[in-house]
């Protein structure tokens, strides 16, 4: 069963919220920025809270998922 585009991203931001992997937070972060800059998914990305997800990111320790939150934020 394929998923549309709202289904995928949604699973998307689910293993980001439920992982307790670094690393796997980080890919996860860098493919909803990814995403970010297709307009067609302006309109789910504000569904799912990602804006939210992205400013979140900014008080992390990780640097890596702040630089991913950062270049985001900045488009």
């Amino acid at each position: 069963m394929e998923l549309g585009r709202l289904e995928y991203l949604q699973a998307l931001v689910t293993e980001f919220q439920v992982t307790d992997s670094s690393e796997a937070k980080e890919q996860v972060l860098a493919n909803l920025a990814n995403f970010a800059y297709d307009p067609k998914n302006y309109e789910y990305l504000r569904q799912l809270q990602v804006l939210d997800l992205f400013l979140d990111m900014l008080t992390e320790e990780n640097e890596t998922l702040v630089e991913f939150a950062i270049g985001k934020n900045c488009t």
